[in-house]
């Protein structure tokens, strides 16, 4: 298969570098003082499934540079306050036949893409496995959580073929399966990002320490109640029945298996780099004010977050 993975930032660089490894044709796009690293010695993983190398096909430093390319899939990794105007870009130049992966955190990422790209070509995905980028071009993956699942929001896609894209991912490694509920995955993974990602960054602590700790444990219990609060009045359902029975599988299940796993905000203020809080609680606020749900401690977190990513960056 022919896939582009655009950009190689810490996921990229897995997806990219496993993919190859399985025989597929895959190219690279990102900017050229990444690319210059992976150019020179390929892109690397290493961690929980262990050690690979792999030179890639191609790399790409523009987007006009797919054109007449005639990729297969190509696997959006870009932060998701990009993926507007990437969408924008791409659609002028993918081929008409291409499916676009969304691999990204936070809500508003397939509404932004299909403001250019067909429904019926955008695939969701929650990606639930953690990876750290140690060098430009080389990627820790340090935990897993479960499996990546693959969806079309509105059903737009045939499973066959959403299967087939599953087969893809796991036959070089990335467990992965296909669902017609994405969005009650995405969404739990929403709920998850935004009690422990911004705390961690803000509180410079890993995610066990925030579920220890009774100060962040009653902030992250009231986000995730404000979370549901919202979801009852968009009519939006999730795996859990309530915020009480997500708050047993988030302290008794998902927390412990990510306990010494750091905030990928805290990664990007420590770089100086923009965070994707508007897209985790920000989304939950700007859903909240729009239906009449107060979210005051979405937003205080939201605020504090911000503050120190400004002093920092």
């Amino acid at each position: 298969m022919k896939i582009l993975v655009f950009g190689l930032g810490a996921l990229g660089t897995v997806y990219s570098c496993l993919l190859k490894e399985q025989g597929h044709q895959v190219s690279g796009l990102d900017r050229e003082t990444i690319l210059n690293k992976v150019r020179d010695r390929g892109v690397c993983v290493n961690g929980i499934w262990g050690e690979h190398a792999e030179i890639l096909d191609e790399l790409l430093a523009s987007v006009n540079e797919i054109d007449g390319k005639d990729y297969d899939l190509l696997i959006l990794t870009v932060k998701s306050y990009e993926t507007e105007e990437v969408a924008r870009q791409i659609a002028k130049v993918i081929s008409p036949h291409t499916y676009v992966l969304l691999a990204q955190n936070g809500y508003g990422n397939f509404e932004a893409a299909a403001q250019f790209i067909p429904a019926s070509k955008l695939i969701l995905g929650r990606v639930i496995f953690g990876a750290e980028t140690t060098e430009l071009g080389m990627s820790k993956v340090t935990v897993i959580a479960d499996d990546v699942v693959l969806g079309s929001p509105a059903n737009l896609i045939d499973n066959q073929i959403l299967e087939s894209f599953a087969r893809l991912f796991n036959e070089a490694g990335i467990p992965t399966r296909a669902s017609d509920q994405v969005m009650k995955y995405v969404w739990g993974k929403i709920i998850y990002n935004s009690a422990l990602n911004p705390l961690g960054a803000i509180l410079e602590v890993p995610y066990g320490k925030l579920a220890e700790n009774p100060h962040s444990r009653a902030l992250m219990n009231r986000i995730i109640e404000e979370i549901f609060e919202v979801l009852a009045v968009i009519g939006q359902e999730t795996l859990w029945p309530d915020a009480s029975a997500y708050r047993q599988a988030f302290y008794e299940q998902m927390v412990p298996t990510t306990a010494l796993h750091h905030a990928s905000m805290l990664q990007d203020i420590q770089r100086g780099r923009k965070t994707e809080i508007d897209a985790l609680n920000g989304a939950v606020i700007k859903l909240g004010k729009s239906y009449g749900v107060n979210t005051p401690t979405n937003e205080f977190i939201t605020a504090i977050l911000q503050a120190k990513e400004e002093t920092r960056g």
